[in-house]
């Protein structure tokens, strides 16, 4: 790649930063979720779960801690500033702790990368994990899930000027980025073996390598993809229909099913009462894609 054209992907990135911090119209900050359009959830006072030793000790504590990503527009990112996160994701999180009577107010987000979710879980370091974790039957070995809570698909993110990559099928020979331990990872590592894999720990860093000519395309679900092109719609831009199912679930420890089951009940009242709307209207809604209609949950049985 000319010398030229890395001078002008920095500068563009450079921009994207200037515009953020000064919170010109069109920046990330305006467009992503405002607070005070956020939902209030109200707290299912007197609610009990002893059965759960996840709650018990949450509830002892006076609040969950929760695992969840931060570089992800739209479903789960952090303020570099305050420290605060918000997303779709983060709202769902929101809403359980309501239903199963803890404050929302006083969660405390983790930022767990893909590959050690099922470790923190397993380890005791969160409660449960709201973070784009597709549910499938090798990871339920490992940890359980409720949900799901949305359905995505697995595309492909390229530059505003990319002419030659449409779909998975023109991966061949070109640099596709996605986040070390995904399942779009493995996907394409199984799929489209011709394709020239890189792995970062999160998906922003993949993004960066996007703008700066370093990789041609990134690959995750459409929904994170979305979110990103939202962000930087005259540098980034989602291409092809999505080529795969990404059920979105909830991840708990894998033998606390009455914490499991407490959940999938929470997300379909939820659904019913409007929330799951209001909360996608308020975070991933802003990316101009209306809501979906949610997946039914999956209440699989316990083993």
């Amino acid at each position: 790649m000319p010398r030229t054209r890395r001078a002008l992907a920095a500068l563009a990135l450079a921009l994207l930063a200037v515009t953020a911090a000064c919170g010109k119209e069109g920046s990330p900050p305006v467009k992503g979720p405002q607070p005070d359009q956020l939902p209030h959830y109200r707290v299912n006072t007197g609610f009990q779960l002893d059965a759960s030793p996840t709650w018990r000790k949450a509830s002892k504590r006076g609040h969950f801690v929760v695992g969840a990503k931060e570089d992800q527009p739209y479903l789960g990112e952090k303020d570099p500033a305050t420290g605060l996160y918000s997303g779709f994701d983060i709202e769902i999180a929101k809403m359980v702790s309501a239903s199963l009577g803890l404050d929302p107010a006083r969660i405390v987000f983790r930022t767990i990368a893909s590959a050690n979710r099922e470790t923190a879980l397993q380890n005791g370091q969160i409660d449960y994990y709201v973070g784009t974790y597709t549910i499938n039957d090798n990871r339920k070995k490992l940890v359980g899930f409720a949900g799901p809570y949305y359905l995505a698909g697995q595309s492909l993110l390229v530059r505003a000027d990319e002419k030659d990559i449409k779909g998975p099928q023109d991966l061949a020979g070109k640099r596709v980025c996605s986040a070390a331990g995904s399942t779009p990872y493995q996907r394409i590592q199984q799929d489209y073996p011709r394709a020239d894999l890189v792995a970062y720990d999160t998906y922003s860093v993949c993004v960066d390598n996007l703008l700066t000519y370093q990789v041609d395309a990134v690959t995750t679900d459409d929904a994170i993809l979305i979110g990103y092109a939202a962000k930087a719609p005259d540098e980034l831009k989602v291409v092809g229909k999505p080529f795969s199912e990404e059920p979105y679930g909830i991840g708990v420890p894998r033998d606390d099913n009455a914490l499991r089951f407490a959940i999938d009940d929470a997300l379909e009242a939820d659904e019913k009462n409007g929330y799951w709307k209001e909360a996608y209207d308020a975070t991933l809604g802003l990316s101009g894609v209306p809501a979906p209609q949610p997946p039914p949950i999956d209440r699989y049985p316990a083993s």
